[in-house]
């Protein structure tokens, strides 16, 4: 691949003459220095790291993390740290982490040596790490970073462009290489050191950020990983006879402990590529559900479920689609979600008061309406939840319409909120939002058939149900409602169609249109017991009824 790296002797090197760079700041003095080639400390490392007998190459055994790793001696400004990365196993999330300490390793314990580099370490004053992305993380490249006098690291991959990692090190003192031997990283190599290049002011303008993660989300892949290796566990003690019956394991209080970090995970591929990501969970949630730093992941580790309960951060517009990634990638499907449409502000709502079942919001005083979406196929599936002008909210599943799921008032602002499922697939990524053209939204009130009812096997899931079973779906509105205006009549549906029964009763055919909100679903019949009824309104916005007006077919 064009490297150029050395390949280490049988006997021990002589000492050699590198080429200068200043060590303490610019100055006309340029001094020779004797440069030994760092070498892994032989005792600051973690529990899971072997050394080979230079002390050159470090492997990591058993597990994903356990893998720090420090320098024998201090690097100097300018001098690059070369890493060759021998062995990746994929697997696990996360790659190598690395970067500086102003910790002397000879100082530590090995108790003050942590699982991870990201974030354990990088929370403490004087160390500085992230994590190389893991699309370089690959077989025999080979890495190179370095400190320059301003306190910033740049890192490069085979002899590439440098890539301006972070800012702020401390160069006063002596600063020692840290070296994560983590996640699908399962060996390296230190190689000879070389001394990198002043950048100049016009080539610094040129180099490229680092598009990895902040330190301080660095434990969404530790999550990942912790919940992999307990499953790989339990996988094993499942093929264990052990003569009795079994045992139900306890749940993992340290795992379901840990904080949610956002993904790094690409979208799914059914997914739009150009959406937009302004659209955040709102941070009022549920007890039992976690956020990940940003707001765009939501985590529910325990198996039982609980109080999960999660809302958009603000009101969905009219013809806006809302993508969701549910559990996760090669993970067993989550089954259904829970989701709703409700006019109140989260901002309101105290997490005390959310409960572990979204059906009894329904009996707040606001306007709560909630559905099932799925079956979910899979983990890590997408699905669009679109919320037209005229009401319908239409469901659809890894880019596939689905049918309508329900039929909300739009005259309203409007959140969206998810329930959550608990265990291994207890996750909800929020991908982004898609607004549509006018031109693409149907009228208001329209119900006429289109490709997202006509082969959808979740096509009135809520409003095809009865009328006290559809009540105990959706609350009333709690404001008033706009002035009334002029129904918009749909045009007739052919015979036949699968929309033709009354939503009442199942029965008779559909002929009667609702004053004020213009749905055309009963019958005649139903349509004037209904409007007798105290506080009658539609069964499927709950818009109330003003008038029925039965409609001659031609």
């Amino acid at each position: 691949m064009g490297n150029n790296y050395h390949q280490l002797p049988n006997s021990s090197p002589p000492a050699r003459l590198l080429a200068t760079r200043p060590c303490c700041g610019p100055g006309p003095e340029r001094r020779p220095v004797l440069g030994e080639a760092p070498r892994f400390h032989a005792q600051a490392k973690g529990k899971n790291v072997r050394l080979d007998g230079h002390s050159r190459r470090a492997t990591r055994r058993n597990s994903f993390c356990n893998g720090v790793t420090f320098t024998q001696r201090p690097i100097r400004l300018y001098e690059q740290v070369r890493l060759r990365l021998v062995a990746v196993r994929p697997g696990w999330s996360g790659a190598l982490r690395f970067g500086f300490t102003a910790h002397d390793p000879s100082l530590m314990s090995a108790h003050d040596i942590p699982k991870y580099a990201c974030p354990d370490l990088v929370t403490r004053p004087g160390y500085w790490a992230k994590a190389l992305p893991e699309s370089l993380a690959l077989r025999d490249t080979v890495l190179a970073y370095w400190a320059d006098r301003h306190g910033r690291v740049f890192y490069s991959v085979n002899d590439g462009e440098p890539v301006l990692f972070h800012c702020g090190v401390a160069v006063g003192g002596p600063l020692w290489a840290l070296i994560d031997v983590y996640g699908i990283t399962d060996e390296v190599q230190l190689l000879e050191s070389a001394f990198a290049d002043t950048l100049t002011p016009a080539r610094l303008s040129q180099a490229r950020f680092s598009a990895c993660l902040p330190p301080s989300s660095h434990d969404a892949a530790n999550f990942d990983n912790n919940e992999l290796e307990n499953n790989q566990v339990v996988a094993k003690l499942g093929h264990l006879a052990l003569g009795r019956a079994p045992v139900p394991l306890p749940v993992d209080a340290a795992a379901a402990a840990i904080p949610c970090g956002p993904r790094d995970r690409p979208r799914p591929a059914s997914s739009p590529a150009l959406l937009e990501a302004d659209l955040r969970f709102h941070a009022t949630r549920g007890p039992d559900v976690s956020l990940s730093a940003d707001r765009k992941l939501a985590c529910a580790p325990r198996p039982d479920g609980g109080r999960t309960l999660v809302f958009s951060e603000r009101p969905l517009r009219p013809g806006e689609s809302l993508f969701v990634e549910v559990g996760r990638p090669g993970l067993a499907a989550p089954g259904t979600l829970a989701f709703g449409i409700t006019s109140c502000d989260p901002g309101a709502l105290r997490p005390t008061e959310l409960p572990a079942d979204p059906d009894a919001l329904l009996d707040r005083k606001e306007y709560w309406v909630v559905a099932r979406a799925g079956p979910v196929p899979s983990g890590g599936d997408s699905l669009s939840f679109t919320l037209q002008p005229g009401g319908d909210v239409l469901l659809g599943i890894n880019g596939r319409p689905r049918g309508r799921l329900l039929c909300v008032d739009t005259t309203q602002a409007l959140w969206a909120f998810f329930a959550v499922r608990g265990g291994a697939a207890g996750q909800l990524r929020l991908l982004g939002t898609l607004q549509s053209s006018p031109a693409t939204t149907s009228p208001s009130g329209s119900l006429s058939g289109s490709q997202d009812d006509s082969d959808s096997d979740m096509a009135f899931s809520v409003n095809q149900s009865s009328s006290a079973s559809e009540s105990s779906l959706v609350t009333a509105p709690s404001s008033p409602l706009s002035p009334p205006v002029s129904p918009v009549f749909p045009s007739p549906e052919p015979a036949g169609s699968k929309n033709s029964e009354c939503t009442v009763c199942f029965d008779g055919d559909v002929d009667t249109v609702i004053y004020t909100c213009g749905h055309m679903c009963l019958c005649h019949s139903c349509g004037l017991r209904l409007k007798r009824q105290a506080r009658a309104c539609c069964p499927i916005c709950r818009r109330p009824i003003k008038d029925v007006i039965k409609i001659y077919r031609p």
